[in-house]
């Protein structure tokens, strides 16, 4: 007999089985951010682009499936495709994880799938940027649908008052790692000689160490974290009722209409969601992009890059734990909502920073990892509150679509942008838009509401 599950969590579980299921959880933060900091924000973006011009021809153009594409623009339109298979992809794993109750096997095969890309990323050298993009994409995929489990186990772990502080530690924890790593990068890369191995052996080797620690430390949660039982689910009438979870394989587009069609039945939840994909799409683009905007733009050299992300991560550690602090006494969707201002005078300072100045793009670098991870962390909270119950994995893949730097909109305007002005400063500031529109949007939504509407309820302060 399994608990009944109230609220998003168990009923009956003690507070010491959650907690030790909630440090479990936090530990997939700690194993899949090392992939979003080493390779997405700081070595592939200037590495890829550098393999794409030495496969450019005479006018700088490469040409994947005889598409004349600038090397300068490769890595971010490869984002966007992994994006757009992702988009097919997850809401079928989440269907088929709310139907069986089996997230955890899930979220492992995703999580080594996009380990093991990453590992072979080792390879990429000479002009092989083709097998670049491939193992980008492959990862890009893996990661967002292994995230869409994961942080659907949030309102199964965490009661609806213990979210916003549950979310930020696991931000927190992401962070930790990613800096650690970060500092061992730094020393490997800049000492590369002293280790008798070339600049570009040292770049690849960090790319394969983030997926091998990835799958190393991805046994912490699939240890700790328990599948729950799955009960009566999608009585709503939803299209695919009760039908096993092969019929969700083999009717993919049927799946992905059927969830589309139940979330038009929680239009504040749809609100809140479309909200945030476009605001977080700019802040992920902003952390993907922000690398080759230094070396390319500003002419710094990789190791003031490696530093200023390493500055990212030791402040949004401390901005993520702060800003749920913050959220405690104004509520989630305020502290949000102030942060976004922060990112759009990030951006107007981005486009005036002078080329060739370190000190300046540090000072930006800790701006934005003061509000970072509390955006993000506040975010992912305050959507779990927006879950109706049994739909947590399916209702996450959704959410999941613009997380971590994976959104396509966002990179696709950043590499049209540059690749019809040749500047990655408009390019840059062409990203306004995504934090403007997604702050109004967010305001208008009535978040109390929203959560009686999903059939949850509403902590203190929301």
């Amino acid at each position: 007999m399994t608990a009944e599950i109230v609220d998003g969590t168990a009923a009956g579980e003690g507070s010491a089985a959650r907690r030790r299921e909630q440090r479990g959880w936090y530990f997939y933060d700690f194993a899949n951010s090392v992939y979003s900091t080493s390779v997405i924000t700081v070595f592939l973006g200037p590495y890829l682009t550098s393999v794409a011009k030495n496969a450019a021809d005479a006018h700088g153009f490469v040409h994947p499936l005889g598409i004349p594409v600038r090397a300068g623009s490769l890595y971010a339109y490869t984002i966007s495709v992994s994006i757009v298979i992702a988009v097919l992809l997850m809401p079928l794993v989440g269907a088929v994880a709310d139907r069986t109750g089996r997230k955890k096997p899930l979220l492992g095969a995703a999580a080594y799938v996009g380990a093991a890309a990453t590992a072979c990323m080792f390879f990429l050298d000479g002009d092989r940027y083709l097998l670049g993009a491939f193992l980008l994409i492959v990862a890009n995929v893996a990661l967002p649908v292994s995230s869409a489990l994961y942080n659907a186990y949030l309102p199964e772990i965490a009661e609806p008052a213990e979210r916003d502080r549950v979310s930020s530690r696991g931000w927190a924890f992401g962070y930790t790692s990613g800096a650690f790593v970060l500092v061992l990068d730094l020393a490997l890369y800049s000492g590369h000689d002293s280790f008798g191995v070339s600049q570009s052996t040292a770049v690849r080797v960090c790319l394969a160490t983030a997926g091998l620690w990835w799958g190393a430390f991805t046994v912490v949660p699939l240890r700790r974290l328990r599948d729950r039982r799955a009960a009566a689910r999608r009585t709503d009438g939803a299209r695919g009722g009760t039908a096993p979870a092969r019929g969700a394989v083999a009717g993919g587009w049927r799946q992905l209409a059927a969830t589309l069609r139940d979330m038009r039945r929680h239009p504040l939840t749809l609100a809140f969601l479309l909200a945030y994909l476009i605001y977080n799409d700019g802040i992920q683009t902003v952390i993907s992009q922000a690398s080759v905007f230094g070396s390319e733009e500003l002419g710094l050299g990789q190791t003031t890059l490696i530093v200023a992300v390493l500055l990212v991560q030791v402040l949004a550690v401390a901005g993520a734990l702060a800003m749920g602090r913050i959220a405690r006494v104004y509520g989630g969707k305020r502290t949000v909502l102030g942060s976004l201002g922060v990112w759009i005078l990030i951006l107007v300072g981005g486009y005036f920073l002078p080329a060739g100045a370190p000190a300046w793009f540090f000072g930006l670098a800790a701006a934005i990892g003061l509000v970072l991870g509390g955006s993000q962390a506040l975010s992912r909270s305050l959507y779990s509150h927006l879950v109706p119950r049994g739909k947590e994995a399916e209702y996450f893949s959704a959410y999941e679509l613009s997380d971590r730097g994976l959104s396509w909109l966002g990179p696709l305007a950043f590499g049209l942008a540059y690749q019809l002005t040749g500047s990655y400063r408009v390019a840059i500031v062409s990203l306004l838009v995504f934090f403007v529109v997604g702050s109004v949007l967010l305001a208008r939504v009535p978040l109390t509401r929203a959560v009686a509407a999903a059939g949850n309820t509403a902590p203190e302060r929301i």
